[in-house]
This record gives C-alpha cells, structure tokens and sequence, in this order.
C-alpha cells in the first residue's frame, strides 16, 4: 500500500492529486491531527512525531509513504531517510524536491516567491532546493501563519481571510516586486489558489503564477513508480483508500470533505 501521512488535512489535496492519476493503487491516509500543527514544533519534536507516523504506517502494511506535508518533509524526511529506514523494505519521499525541481523552467525573471507556514520558512528548505536546481534563482520567502487556522477552520471564504489573503500577497510583492512564480509551500493553499490569484489581479500582477502541489507531486510519484518497479510491484491494486486520524474520527471526516469535496469514512488511531 502506499501511505500518505500529514500533520492534519492538508495532505489531503496531494492524496487526491495522486487518486486522480493512480486510481489503480491502495492507500492509507494518515492526519496526526491531535497533534496540529506541526509548524510551530521544534525540530526533535517533529522528526520523533514523522517517525512515529512512518513506523505506524509500515506496520499497516505500506511499504512506500509519502510525506505529504511540507513541514515533516522540510524538517524529518532527510533524517528518516538517512538513518531510520531500511530503502529495500521501505520507501519515504517527501513533497519539496519535486516541486521545487519544476520550478526554474517556470520562471522568466528567476525571481520566486515562496508562500508557506512559519516552520517551513524558518527551514530555508524550499531557498536551500531550490537553489540547488538553480543556484542563479533569487527566492523570497513569507511565513503565513493565519491562513491554515482559517482553512481548517472552514472560514477561508470569510472577509476575515480575505484580509490576510490579501495582506500576505501584498506583502511578498513589496519584498521583491520582480517576483513572477509564487510557490505554494502547504498543502493546505490550493483551498485559497483562485482567492490568491485573484488578489494578485487586483495587484495588476496577472503575470505572477501561483504553483500548487498536488498536481506536481501526482506526477513524480507516477514517474518514480515507472523508474522503480521493483517498487510498484510491491503495491496492492484494488483502487480502496483508507482514513485514520489521531483526534475524533467524525470531525476529521467532516473536515476532510471540504478538502475532498465528497464525505468519507474515517477511524481513530493512537500512534
């Protein structure tokens, strides 16, 4: 099975990015939404909270887990990789690398910005890889810390959001106004993409882009799968997905429906 692990919903946008293009495989959804979020945590705590999603998830029988949510893959993913896991039984990739990698073809000014969440901002990782792609890329970075409140809290439409909507994205084009590709760095920001996009209209900058994930990392985990196959026939077909929370399973499923935009079952877990 292939799990797909976030800190609360947010992940949820990946996991439906990589449903719609690989419907063929079995997954298991993991929020550790009793302990959201993971943004403001130091990094021991975060790193000990991934592993124990990434032990759970393994035991579940997922032998390939995305961490779907910028801060785990900002602030563990390279740690687990390196000293946690053994790579012939089990895979863990993260959702920074591939969007970052599609990143320099993007932009005409090589000026980009990156909108995300206090903690991912204080790693640098998003500055750090993408650099590593193009080290000619000028990046700035804006933490945002209203906006994930506000989508979890179902208020994203309100004029409360709609002011630190419009705050953040005026901020960010004041510290570099050349910016023309703005990198939505959480998971949670496609619920507020076309409310971003239409802000940065009224800015008269319809020719800065917004990039969201899910899409992106749909696209590379199909591509890993092609290029490891050894991989992918390890993988369970029958097209089921299964939701586990760490809080009250029927708050996550209502919740989990304005990220799906269709109701699901959900079951409680402790990690």
């Amino acid at each position: 099975m292939i799990g797909v692990f976030d800190s609360g919903y947010g992940g949820l946008t990946i996991l439906k990015q990589i449903r719609e293009q690989l419907p063929e495989y079995d997954y298991i959804y993991l929020g550790d939404n009793a302990r959201a979020p993971y943004g403001t945590r130091s990094f021991e705590c975060i790193y000990r909270y991934t592993l124990e999603a990434v032990r759970f998830l393994q035991q579940q029988g997922c032998s390939l887990i995305i961490l779907a949510c910028n801060t785990a893959s900002a602030k563990a993913l390279r740690t687990i990789q390196q000293h946690d896991i053994n790579p012939d039984e089990l895979r863990v990739l993260g959702v920074i690398r591939p969007t970052v990698e599609v990143v320099p073809s993007l932009t005409l000014t090589k000026h980009v910005g990156v909108l995300a969440t206090p903690g991912t901002v204080a790693s640098d990782s998003y500055r750090i890889e993408l650099e590593k792609q193009d080290d000619s890329l000028i990046v700035t970075q804006l933490a945002c810390p209203m906006w994930v409140p506000l989508i979890e809290a179902g208020e994203h439409k309100s004029d409360g959001a709609q002011y630190f909507i419009r705050k953040y994205v005026a901020q960010i084009i004041e510290r570099d106004p050349l910016i023309d590709t703005l990198l939505l760095g959480c998971t949670h920001y496609p619920l507020i993409q076309n409310a971003i996009n239409a802000e940065l209209a009224a800015a008269r900058r319809r020719d800065c882009r917004t990039i969201a994930q899910g899409e992106i990392v749909a696209h590379s985990l199909k591509d890993y799968l092609f290029r490891h196959p050894e991989i992918e026939q390890k993988l369970q077909k029958s097209g089921e997905c299964t939701y586990l929370t760490t809080d009250d399973s029927d708050k996550f499923a209502d919740a989990a429906t304005l990220f799906l935009g269709a109701h699901v079952r959900a079951e409680h877990v402790e990690l």
